[in-house]
């Protein structure tokens, strides 16, 4: 599946930036390691914009997203978050999380196809429930 035009807000980028500073002062474990070097790929091809122009359509940090396995037909919902407010039973997904990572910056329709220990996995972001930029909160 090709690569679709991801975005990401310029107050995210600085924030993730700084955790992966962390990161590489650390060096955690290794599939830590693999997660953040993805998350360094998405961010180094991203487009950057100013939260107040971010469109209203893509996953930014702290979105409340639904979305389709594409596989099962099943539908997930989720928040966005950094590592330190991950919570799995609130539905609170790392952006460390494999998952967490492929939908940064997507938009609503885009599909998201990775390869998982089974295969590979594919979902479709369906709707964004809530986004802090859309609702005026631009520094969440």
């Amino acid at each position: 599946m090709e690569r679709r035009d991801i975005y990401i807000t310029e107050f995210d980028l600085n924030r993730l930036t700084e955790l992966l500073g962390v990161w590489q002062t650390f060096k955690g474990s290794k599939s830590t390691s693999i997660h953040l070097e993805s998350l360094m790929e998405e961010l180094d091809r991203a487009h950057i914009v100013l939260p107040e122009n971010i469109p209203a359509d893509v996953v930014t940090m702290n979105s409340r997203v639904r979305l389709r396995d594409m596989s099962k037909g099943e539908e997930l919902m989720y928040t966005l978050v950094f590592p330190r407010d991950a919570d799995a039973a609130k539905g609170k997904i790392s952006i460390l999380a494999p998952v967490g990572t492929a939908i940064l910056g997507y938009r609503v329709g885009d599909m998201i196809e990775w390869q998982v220990p089974i295969g590979t996995k594919t979902l479709k972001i369906e709707e964004i429930l809530y986004q802090p930029e859309a609702a005026g909160d631009f520094h969440l």
